[in-house]
C-alpha cells in the first residue's frame, strides 16, 4: 500500500514539477510582481503562485484526502499519515532580481518522515529525486556524497532561517566556519545547496534554525546519497524539528564538524 502511493506520488511530482518548472522559466527575467511577506524582507511573486497552483492541482486531483503544507497556501488542514510539503520557487529572491538560481522543491511525508523528494532546477534542466531506501539521482544519474582528502579545502553551505538575521551566535559561528574552510556559500535556495552536497559539489552544510517546506527533499537527498544528517550534538536527525540545527556531509567528516561547530558557538576551545 505504502510503495504504491510512493510510486503515484513520485509520477504526479515529476509531472507537476515539470509543469511548474515551465513557468518559472518562461517568466525569468522579464518582470514580474512582488510584495513582501514579512518583516524580515521576505518576498512573494505572482510566479510562487502559479507554480504552486499547478502542483496542487495534481496533488488534490489524485490525492484529495491528504494534507498539504505549502509555502505561500500554508496548511489545507487535513489530518492524515501522509504530508506534501511544497516550495513552488525556493529562491524567490534570486528570481527577482534577475539572478538564475532557483529551484522547485516537492516533498511527501509519512508519519513525519519524507520518504519522497524531487526537486527541479527549470533554468539547467536538472531533475532530483530521491525515494525512501532506493537512492538519489539527478536526471537518471545516481548521486554520491564525496569524501574531501583534505576537509579544510572543502566548500561547504549555510543556511539560516528567516527570523535568525543577525543572531549573535549565528554570526559567530558564520565567522568561524569561514575561517576554517576554503568557502563557505549562501545560495538563498536552500534545497539547491542539498543537492550540491548529495551531487558531490559541495562538502557541507551547516544550517541555523530553518525549518520550512525545502527542507525535507533536501535531507533525504543526501542520505540517500550516502551522507549523514546529525544535530549539532551529532545525533542522526529523523522526523521533524521545527528548530533545526543541523551539519550534513560525508560520514568520515562528521567529527571535524562537530568540533568546528562547538568550537564556532563557544562550546569547546579551539584547537590550534
Amino acid at each position: 500500500m505504502e510503495e504504491d502511493i510512493i510510486r503515484v506520488a513520485r509520477e504526479l511530482s515529476i509531472t507537476a514539477i515539470l509543469k511548474a518548472g515551465q513557468v518559472a522559466k518562461d517568466y525569468f527575467d522579464k518582470g514580474i510582481d512582488l510584495q513582501e511577506k514579512d518583516i524580515y524582507g521576505d518576498i512573494v511573486t505572482d510566479v510562487d503562485h502559479k507554480a504552486e497552483k499547478i502542483i496542487l492541482d495534481e496533488i488534490l486531483d489524485v490525492f484529495p484526502e491528504h494534507q498539504i503544507d505549502s509555502e505561500e497556501s500554508g496548511n489545507n488542514g487535513k489530518t492524515s499519515d501522509w504530508i506534501w510539503m511544497i516550495d513552488p520557487l525556493d529562491g524567490t529572491n534570486n528570481f527577482a532580481i534577475g539572478l538564475p538560481v532557483f529551484s522547485i522543491s516537492i516533498t511527501l511525508m509519512y508519519r513525519s518522515e519524507p520518504v519522497l523528494g524531487v526537486v527541479y532546477e527549470p533554468l539547467v534542466n536538472r531533475l532530483y529525486i530521491t525515494s525512501k531506501e532506493e537512492g538519489s539521482f539527478c536526471n537518471n544519474e545516481q548521486l554520491q556524497v564525496k569524501k574531501k582528502e583534505e576537509i579544510k579545502k572543502g566548500t561547504i553551505a549555510w543556511i539560516q532561517g528567516h527570523k535568525v538575521q543577525n543572531d549573535e551566535n549565528a554570526v559567530r559561528l558564520r565567522q568561524h566556519l569561514d575561517l576554517h574552510f576554503k568557502r563557505m556559500i549562501r545560495l538563498w535556495a536552500p534545497t539547491l545547496q542539498w543537492c550540491m552536497l548529495a551531487k558531490g559539489d559541495i562538502d557541507g552544510i551547516v544550517l541555523y534554525n530553518s525549518e520550512g517546506d525545502d527542507l525535507y527533499s533536501g535531507i533525504l537527498m543526501v542520505k540517500e546519497a550516502g551522507g549523514i544528517v546529525i544535530d549539532f550534538e551529532g545525533n542522526p536527525f529523523n522526523g521533524m524539528n521545527e528548530e533545526p540545527y543541523l551539519i550534513a556531509c560525508h560520514p568520515e567528516h562528521k567529527e571535524y564538524f562537530l568540533r568546528i561547530v562547538k568550537e564556532g558557538l563557544g562550546l569547546i576551545e579551539e584547537v590550534n
